[in-house]
């Protein structure tokens, strides 16, 4: 059986700079490795579209351009890098075929997606193909860095759970073959496989690394009103993405404030562990941010516990009693949900605390569809302004989808880039094994089908 090649085009734009240096979207203000472009060869309303992702990137365009579905995409690369079986990353996989695929050869059919992690290791591509029908699996990933392949992955024998893997070594043997699992990210499950004992083993340890340092952390904030409005019991410490219990995160992040400081935890940014002092001056700015957005004046923001033990978010209202969370609007609500997400992070991960990888050195993405959803004017204007202002620190990102009104205030705001996705769907789909940009011939003659190669 031929071994599959382990060089890609494009070649290195400059051999002659070491790696990284050509890498001009990375920035050292970056706390860690950023995903900087996502691809969406063949998913779901996309065909061959390529997404570049600056610290604050908002997409639009009209009903049906696939806003939602490229952050469903980088949703789905993220929990892959953080070790999520393919199953509960894709709970229904057919819909994620574009419409109007028709079966390969095998009857087969599937998408494919792909991201570039940019760091000091240079822009590291990824490509994963899936089959989605008639069983969910990998079929094919691949990992590159500056043209070389570092990691290569095919399906060679369909009855079985795994995929015939080829990674870099650079030594007596250039490659080094194993089987990886079908249902898994192979690149995440590298540093276990991995030696680190000749150069190329640690270059392919080092873009491995950054790009699941890169994906992992993200946050999906979804406010859900309705949701908003339940009191709920103390102790979560972590957001969920509805936000259904920001009062818990607010009481635990300030429960906790004077041990943080004791414990030396939090990066001073507001994401991950949250010191006593940078709390104090980001619940601050929250406060200030209530203010400017709210209907009436906002003078505090406070957490109280019930007589049965739960605890609900209270607005201050200058020397009256305040006001429940639960009376407030929907764009309230929602408008505060996000402010928090921005300036305090979604609160401590468990699963993060066994982590390598300090809060510190990385960057968080938060993914906010329908950023400006039943927001007015002025409270995506400031919430574009504060987004702005938190990006440039280099601790957190900001990808969301908006309205056209609201792409039109954020073409207003520096520091904010704009990706109009309209007219994106039907592109020619590039072939993760092949030509890019090659149209790709459907084998039933079926007139106007396409068919998403999953290779051999």
């Amino acid at each position: 059986m031929t071994a599959p090649s382990l060089r890609a085009d494009p070649p290195r734009a400059d051999p002659s700079l070491p790696r990284g240096a050509d890498s001009a979207r990375w920035s050292k203000r970056c706390a860690g490795p950023v995903v900087t472009e996502l691809r969406l060869a063949a998913f779901g309303a996309h065909r061959g579209t390529v997404v570049p992702l600056a610290p604050l990137t908002l997409l639009t365009g009209p009903s049906g351009s696939g806003t939602s579905s490229a952050l469903r995409a980088y949703e789905a690369l993220s929990r892959l890098a953080a070790g999520a079986p393919l199953d509960e990353v894709f709970p229904d996989p057919a819909g994620c075929v574009p419409e109007g695929t028709g079966a390969d050869r095998r009857g087969r059919r599937g998408f494919r997606i792909g991201c570039t992690a940019d760091g000091p290791a240079g822009p590291v591509r990824l490509e994963l193909a899936v089959q989605a029908e008639p069983a969910l699996r990998i079929v094919g990933e691949r990992l590159t860095l500056d043209g070389e392949t570092l990691l290569s992955t095919a399906l060679r024998h369909p009855a079985q759970p795994t995929l015939q893997a080829a990674w870099h070594t650079a030594d007596e043997l250039p490659v080094t073959r194993e089987r990886l699992p079908d249902d898994r990210l192979g690149t995440a499950l590298l540093p276990l496989r991995v030696a680190g004992r000749t150069p190329g083993q640690l270059l392919v340890l080092a873009a491995a690394e950054q790009l699941v340092v890169a994906l992992r952390p993200a946050f999906v904030c979804e406010p859900r009103p309705h949701r908003m409005r339940t009191p709920v019991s103390p102790g979560e410490g972590r957001l969920r993405r509805d936000c259904g219990n920001l009062a818990a995160v607010l009481h635990a992040a300030y429960e906790g404030q004077g041990h943080a400081r004791g414990r030396g935890r939090g990066d001073g940014g507001g994401h991950g562990g949250v010191g006593g002092y940078a709390y104090g001056r980001r619940h601050a700015r929250l406060v200030a941010l209530a203010d400017a957005g709210c209907a009436r004046p906002v003078t505090g923001l406070r957490v109280e516990r019930l007589a049965d033990g739960q605890v609900h978010a209270v607005v201050g209202r200058g020397d009256g009693p305040g006001t429940p969370l639960e009376r407030l609007g929907d764009g309230e609500l929602r408008y505060l949900a996000l402010a928090a997400a921005l300036l305090l992070g979604p609160g401590e991960d468990p699963a993060d605390a066994g982590s390598e990888v300090p809060a510190a050195l990385q960057t968080r993405t938060v993914l906010a569809d329908g950023f400006d959803r039943d927001l007015d004017g002025r409270q995506t204007r400031e919430l574009l302004t504060e987004a702005a202002s938190e990006v440039a620190g280099g601790r957190v990102r900001l990808l969301g989808t908006v309205t056209e009104s609201g792409a039109a205030r954020a073409r207003g705001t520096a520091g904010a880039t704009v990706v109009d996705l309209r007219g994106t769907a039907g592109a020619t789909v590039a072939d993760l094994c092949g030509t890019a940009g090659a149209t790709v011939a459907d084998p039933c003659g079926t007139a106007g089908a396409t068919v998403v190669d999953l290779g051999p």
